[in-house]
């Protein structure tokens, strides 16, 4: 296998790894509390933990990988995740479970960002939507697959197997790095932004945890509004900082760019919907049609594999019809698949569902494989390691605000209704938000010029670039 496919390859696996595990230990929490002595109720820190340190984290991955090196600090995130994993498999107490929890969000957050530096740097740029259309598989397929494999693993094996098969993955990985990736660095680096790390850290930690909890009744409502708030002030008092520093730790002048805030702006709102599609999908087939878990996560695991199946095309797609045309059509497409999943009821032939669902996880695909690629397009090499890391914290948050808004609309349509029992109806006004959410995502994308990206596809740019869309002062 050729060095360029190589790469993105070593990178999507961690990153799976990465994703998979955000979610995959949510049905084997009964069991783990029962065997560790806790509270179900209370092992729920152990996913908050997580989200958080994924969180504060991410903000010095740039940095951290311009003064270490890319593949340094990529191996040595694998490292501390497989480190933390093990650490989850033996923990026999709450406390020390949510510390390994905490000790794995931390290599999660420099997997991501770093992984994206590492492709954006080895591999040619004609070659990024190829190694692009790695990455972005495992974000979509690792949310989906984690429930169900968690609780095959939970039922016909141990919860501890959960943690414990990262750790050849990891010493695989690391070999990989080892002999494929190389160490590229960053000269002339400034000063560490510490008080930019704190200030961005704190904000962008309010802000995911603020929002990641919002309508599930897991704290009180109190509490949600200060996270969220605290998280705002935070992120403002960032902004000002950011402002007097020459390298912040995230850089909010690079969404002058055009292309950069294509992915920003526009990609987060698209995100925002397929977050929240991960959530309310299997509730609605478990809750609503009263599937089993296992059923539920055969359903979903559909997707995942218009997820795979995109990988073949992508390139193909964004060859012949350009990134703009993608962005627009295929935005639009995506976004009403997810909002089809309103018209879902018990008596939906099986085999409907299974279609918009597999064609749905194409075009999310595709729609993500165009938006993590042309981020890229016009940064400066200097500047990459920035962007990266500002990429991480758009998803991370748009994620979680996913989650919130689905979350909100169905406990919001089920006050309205006045019976607090929970029905398949409950969600279609969820769905249908989502997807409007989405869709709007195509005015940011209406706006790049025709030939955006047109080098990163091959294509011949219709004009010469506009100078002021390759620099920003």
């Amino acid at each position: 296998m050729s060095h360029d496919r190589l790469v993105p390859l070593i990178v999507a696996c961690a990153l799976f790894m990465e994703n998979m595990d955000a979610t995959i230990i949510a049905t084997s929490l009964p069991a783990i509390a029962a065997d560790i002595g806790a509270n179900p109720l209370a092992l729920k820190l152990a996913i908050t933990s997580y989200l958080l340190s994924l969180a504060v984290f991410i903000p010095a991955s740039g940095w951290t990988a311009d003064r270490f090196g890319a593949r340094t600090v990529f191996r040595a995130a694998i490292a501390i995740f497989v480190i933390g994993s093990v650490g989850c498999a033996f923990a026999n107490s709450l406390s020390g479970f949510v510390v390994a929890r905490i000790v794995q969000g931390i290599g999660g957050a420099m997997m991501t960002p770093v992984g994206r530096l590492v492709l954006v740097r080895t591999i040619p740029r004609h070659r990024l939507i190829d190694a692009m259309a790695w990455v972005t598989v495992p974000a979509l397929i690792g949310p989906i697959m984690g429930p169900p494999i968690g609780g095959f693993i939970t039922t016909y094996a141990s919860w501890h197997w959960i943690f414990i098969i990262n750790v050849p993955i990891g010493l695989i990985g690391i070999a990989l790095a080892t002999r494929y990736i190389e160490d590229v660095r960053a000269e002339g680096l400034g000063r560490f932004d510490l008080t930019g790390m704190v200030l961005a850290g704190a904000g962008v930690g309010g802000l995911a945890f603020g929002l990641s909890v919002v309508g599930l009744g897991l704290v009180p409502t109190w509490l949600i509004v200060a996270l969220i708030a605290t998280g705002s002030a935070f992120m403002t008092a960032y902004v000002l900082h950011a402002r007097g520093t020459v390298a912040p730790v995230l850089d909010f002048s690079l969404v002058r760019i055009p292309t950069f805030r294509a992915n920003v702006v526009g990609g987060s709102l698209f995100r925002l919907g397929i977050g929240a599609l991960a959530f309310l999908l299997p509730l609605l087939l478990q809750l609503g049609f009263n599937y089993t878990p296992l059923q539920s996560g055969l359903v979903t695991f559909t997707t995942a594999i218009g997820a795979f199946t995109m990988k073949t095309f992508a390139a193909a797609f964004l060859r012949r019809f350009g990134f703009r045309n993608v962005l627009i059509y295929v935005g639009l497409i995506a976004s009403a698949l997810t909002a089809a999943c309103a018209t879902f009821t018990p008596q939906t032939p099986f085999a409907v569902m299974i279609a918009i669902l597999l064609v749905g996880g194409f075009f999310r695909s595709l729609q993500f494989t165009a938006t993590n690629t042309i981020a890229y397009a016009d940064v400066e090499a200097p500047r990459m390691s920035r962007a990266t890391a500002l990429v991480s914290v758009a998803q991370q948050l748009s994620v979680a605000a996913g989650v919130a808004v689905g979350a909100l609309a169905v406990e919001l349509t089920v006050r309205l209704k006045g019976d607090p029992a929970i029905t398949a109806e409950d969600f279609r006004p969820a769905f249908l938000v989502i997807g409007a959410i989405s869709a709007s995502s195509v005015i940011l994308f209406w706006t790049l010029a025709k030939d955006a990206g047109a080098h990163l596809a091959n294509r011949e740019p219709i004009t010469a670039p506009d100078a002021s869309d390759q620099k920003v002062g």
